[in-house]
């Protein structure tokens, strides 16, 4: 972006901004307000004068010596419009007021800016508000609310010398104000906007082009609402864009773009949220607006207001086909810095304008609002083209591993204010180099799952990963907490084959934090938010295994997509559940909001008060498939749930069977969110007490395809299938020894030691558990973490082997070590300098003998080149040593 959205300090009036231009480095703004006072947050001085008007350097947000007063003798004055001559020479200033500093006028005024002085001669009389102005080099134009200019009928617009204030031929005659004129590049034609539906006689609702020197309609409109205007106009090197407003019931509050070439629409942007500016900037249109509601065009539904956005002035190869008649507009950019609503009307911004000085740009915004980025600051602030300091927020990770030689690490991809493409770092077992570097692209209402399957890692190791965002400027995220996965020594029978037939989402519910619900599909990108809080880590879940299920209270609990995505005519979406509720509530479902209640909402799975399951969607009419009166799934037991339409229909299967098929094929798209736990049921039969699912439930899936009856029997049987157990055993005590110090026991320090000459041995005791029943050790390591002092790794082969003697972390010294085993158990060729986890496979064979009790093993080297770890004292993370130990069935 060409802006941060780091506001700046600026100085701030005690009323409301309508109108700005800049010239040379200062910034004209104009309004409603009396004074202006310095920012909260930085700055000095006391509070100032300034009627209705105030000039500042752009660089600094400090007002400048030059003072104006816009006065009027009956009424409110104010200054709606501002705009330079094209030599730099003359501000032209318009609204409501009688006279600025004394000097009479009427709402039209022209200022000398090298002396900042109105020009006496410049005085043309317009008897109502003016709301926008228009310069070339020897004409202003003026739209607004007046019906005559200089006692000649001018309705709305008008032209006049820019030098002399004479009346000039064009006459563009309207029947209801004109809000917004600009003139085209090449001075050819004037561009009107406004709330008319005539100009002089041709039908044009709002938008209209006209000759420039004689005013003739050139160009008439009949696509925007009858309820709605447009407030702005601007243009660029090949295209114009208007910023609209209306009220009522569809009304089209967004922004449009347009060629200069044929004055044809080229994009529509249908966002609801009264557009007040539009300003195209380096191949960006930012506008200002509190639009609330973006789905119209694939984004977000209606919710936070978003005051300030920006977006591609054009698409870069060839448009969407049209939706409704209209090409949707370039999808939002990167850029969300935010004001409040404010006062008077509560718009929030309403104008813009970049000003440049030394080799910084700046974006300057006025309006009503009272805060910007959630601080104090009212009417104006700014940002600059340079100096971003605000880093993306931290990514929120998990990680998971279903077969041999993969771990997939996953994590919602952060926000950052102003760039949409962030660089993610991830880092393995606290490595200070990331062993993987990519990029993915987010925005504030959009923040869809990213991941990376690492293929480098060994069956029954443990791996732990973290991972940083990275912004264009270089701002870097802290890093993620740290996430952990133990490799499989065979495929997870269950969650592998619902990744191979085809789930595009996959939520397993093993998340340990809010509000992320990571996506374990192949290759997915649909993760899941929580709301208000449901509980976590329930045990034991619906498969066999150490997968965790998720608790729904059923008033209020649900999670939801994080995007925003339409489902194709066939699909399949699975869950398990238990419940013993009698007030039912939703499953799962597809609706189009999110946080909030859907308005449409189906394909969905529902429970009735009584406990019977509903499959149902929507072709216009509510189409359901439900199981018999008394089959009845509320007996606080895991049942798994299934629905699937396609050119087939629909069916229901519960428990791997066939409740029930509907010869329907058709369903009626729309864009939305999967929920979990609660949305919408309004109109649909058997509606339960309840929306919300009052439960527990796991290992929800999403296909893009139809399963078969054989896929749906062969998930509900895998349930049951054996899986690894894997347990992590923490070192109960541990020491070293030191030939260099042979009389002093190691036992409280914080650091281990190996080494071959002088000699360095470090031992380690384990309280090892028995196999559980049914299984034998598959996999076992050790876990060791490097420390931080610099050349703590090594070049030397260091070895695991049995502790035979006895020892202990008291009293153990070089003098008093225990004898050592001969079996190498198992070994590391070289470490690595810098602090990170090493895992060094061991021989299961000789564990499986001492499984069940007390074992000690000892780390020993023959070279000269010293390992340094952290011991079980250190406080580092991933300090303590252990052994990762993986059963699986015999």
């Amino acid at each position: 972006m060409a802006f941060t959205a780091d506001a700046l300090p600026t100085w701030q009036p005690n009323g409301t901004v309508w109108a700005m231009a800049q010239t040379n480095g200062t910034v004209f703004a104009g309004g409603t307000f009396s004074t202006v006072r310095p920012p909260v947050s930085a700055g000095s001085g006391s509070e100032q004068e300034a009627v209705n008007f105030v000039a500042l350097d752009a660089a600094t947000g400090n007002p400048t010596d030059c003072k104006l007063s816009f006065t009027v003798g009956d009424g409110t004055a104010t200054v709606r419009a501002l705009v330079v001559s094209k030599d730099g020479k003359t501000l032209y200033a318009a609204g409501y007021f009688g006279a600025v500093n004394g000097t009479q006028v009427a709402s039209l005024a022209a200022i000398d800016i090298a002396t900042c002085a109105p020009k006496p001669a410049f005085h043309p009389s317009f008897p109502a508000t003016v709301r926008a102005l228009a310069v070339t080099d020897d004409t202003l134009y003026a739209a607004g609310d007046f019906s005559t200019v200089e006692g000649q009928t001018r309705e709305r617009f008008a032209a006049v010398d820019a030098t002399s204030g004479a009346l000039k031929a064009f006459t563009a005659n309207a029947d209801e104000p004109g809000r917004a004129i600009t003139v085209t590049p090449d001075g050819q034609n004037v561009l009107l906007g406004g709330d008319f539906f005539s100009v002089n006689g041709s039908n044009t609702h709002a938008l209209a082009v006209a000759n420039a020197t004689t005013g003739a309609v050139v160009k008439t409109y009949g696509t925007i609402p009858s309820n709605s205007v447009v407030k702005s106009i601007a243009t660029d090197a090949t295209g114009f864009y208007t910023g609209n407003e209306g009220s009522g019931g569809g009304v089209f509050d967004g922004r449009i773009g347009l060629n200069l070439s044929d004055f044809n629409e080229k994009w529509r942007d249908r966002c609801l949220g009264a557009t007040q500016f539009v300003l195209p900037y380096d191949g960006v249109l930012y506008s200002s607006s509190h639009a609330h509601d973006c789905s119209l065009v694939g984004e977000y539904p209606d919710g936070r207001r978003h005051h300030l956005l920006a977006q591609p002035t054009n698409y870069q190869g060839t448009p969407p086909a049209p939706v409704d008649g209209f090409v949707a507009s370039p999808r939002k950019l990167g850029w969300f810095p935010d004001t409040n609503d404010g006062l008077g009307e509560g718009i929030g911004p309403r104008v813009m304008a970049v000003a440049d000085k030394g080799d910084t740009k700046y974006m300057w915004v006025g309006g009503e609002f009272t805060t910007v980025n959630g601080e104090e600051q009212q009417a104006l602030t700014r940002f600059a083209s340079n100096g971003d300091v605000g880093a993306p927020t931290t990514p929120v990770a998990s990680a998971a591993s279903v077969k041999p030689g993969e771990a997939q690490v996953r994590w919602r991809t952060s926000y950052d204010e102003d760039d949409s493409k962030l660089t993610y770092r991830i880092y393995r077992n606290g490595s200070a180099n990331p062993i993987q570097t990519m990029t993915a692209d987010s925005l504030e209402f959009e923040r869809p799952q990213a991941s990376w399957v690492d293929t480098t890692v060994k069956p029954g190791q443990s791996y732990s990963y973290r991972v940083t965002a990275t912004d264009e400027a270089g701002n870097t995220s802290a890093l993620s907490p740290n996430v952990s996965v133990t490799v499989p020594t065979s495929v997870q029978s269950y969650p592998n084959q619902v990744r191979a037939d085809g789930a595009n989402l996959y939520w397993r519910y093993d998340d340990t934090v809010s509000p992320y619900v990571a996506d374990s599909s192949d290759g997915g990108n649909t993760s899941g938010i929580q709301l208000n809080a449901p509980a976590l880590r329930q045990t034991p879940g619906a498969v066999s295994g150490t997968s965790t299920a998720m608790g729904f209270n059923g008033t209020s609990q649900q999670v939801y997509s994080d995007h925003r995505q339409s489902v194709g005519s066939s699909y399949s979406i699975e869950t398990w559940f238990k419940t013993n509720t009698y007030r039912g509530g939703k499953l799962v479902g597809f609706g189009n909001n999110t946080d909030r209640s859907s308005g449409t909402y189906d394909k969905q799975i529902y429970m009735t008060n009584t406990g019977r399951l509903v499959f149902g969607m929507s072709n216009g009419s509510a189409r359901t498939v439900s199981t018999g009166l008394f089959d009845t799934f509320n007996d606080n037991k895991w049942h798994h749930v299934v629905g699937t339409q396609g050119p087939g229909g629909m069916t229901l299967y519960v428990d791997g069977q066939n409740k029930g098929s509907l010869n329907v094929s058709a369903s009626t798209p729309y864009n939305g969110y999967w929920h979990v736990g609660g949305d919408n049921l309004s109109g649909w039969p058997s509606r339960p007490t309840s929306n919300f699912f009052a439960g527990q439930i796991d290992e929800t899936a999403v296909y893009p395809k139809v399963l078969t009856q054989a896929q749906v029997k062969s998930h509900f049987d895998l349930a049951k299938a054996p899986t690894d157990t894997v347990s992590k055993v923490s070192a109960s005590e541990d020491t070293y020894i030191n030939q260099g110090a042979p009389s002093t026991a190691y036992g409280a320090s914080t650091s281990l030691a190996v080494r071959g000459t002088s000699a360095y041995e470090t031992y380690l005791r384990f309280n090892l558990p028995a196999a559980p029943a049914g299984q034998v050790l598959k996999a076992a390591s050790l876990q060791l973490k490097t420390s931080t002092q610099t050349g703590a790794g090594t070049t030397d082969t260091v070895n695991v082997v049995p502790v035979t003697g006895t020892w202990s972390g008291a009293a153990t010294t070089f003098t008093t070590k225990p004898t050592l085993g001969t079996t190498v158990l198992g070994s590391v060729a070289g470490v690595p300098d810098g602090s990170a986890v090493q895992n060094v496979e061991l021989d299961t064979t000789a564990l499986t003998a001492v499984l069940g009790g007390s074992y000690s093993m000892a780390l020993t080297s023959a070279g000269t080149d010293p390992l340094w770890l952290w011991s079980a004292e250190s406080t580092a993370t991933d300090a303590v040593p252990q052994l990762v130990l993986t059963f699986g069935p015999k």
